[in-house]
């Protein structure tokens, strides 16, 4: 009975190391998801403060334009940067080759 007594002893230690071990790790988890979600938490508010001042960009942009005709806003294809600013090339009437 000494031989079942060791067993189980050595068992309860092993379960008792392994219990402190899974503790261990998912108390790293969820130390390190924590620190994510702060990460993205941050990041989230920059963007949102981008987005402030874009907006802000965007209305003085337009307070600056002044009022647009039709004719004005079908030949504005898009900001540049945007990717739909399209350079268009004027040639002088004297600059030909000869």
């Amino acid at each position: 009975m000494s031989q079942a007594d060791e067993d189980t002893t050595f068992f309860e230690r092993e379960r008792d190391r392994l219990a402190r071990d899974v503790t261990t790790g998912f108390e790293e988890l969820l130390s390190s998801t924590n620190v994510l979600n702060r990460k993205l938490e941050e990041v989230l508010g920059m963007t949102k403060e981008y987005d402030t001042i874009a907006e802000l960009w965007q209305s003085f942009y337009q307070l600056m334009r002044g009022p647009l005709t039709d004719e004005d806003q079908s030949e504005t294809m898009g900001l540049p940067g945007t990717g739909g600013h399209v350079v268009a090339m004027k040639q002088s009437k004297g600059s030909g080759t000869r």
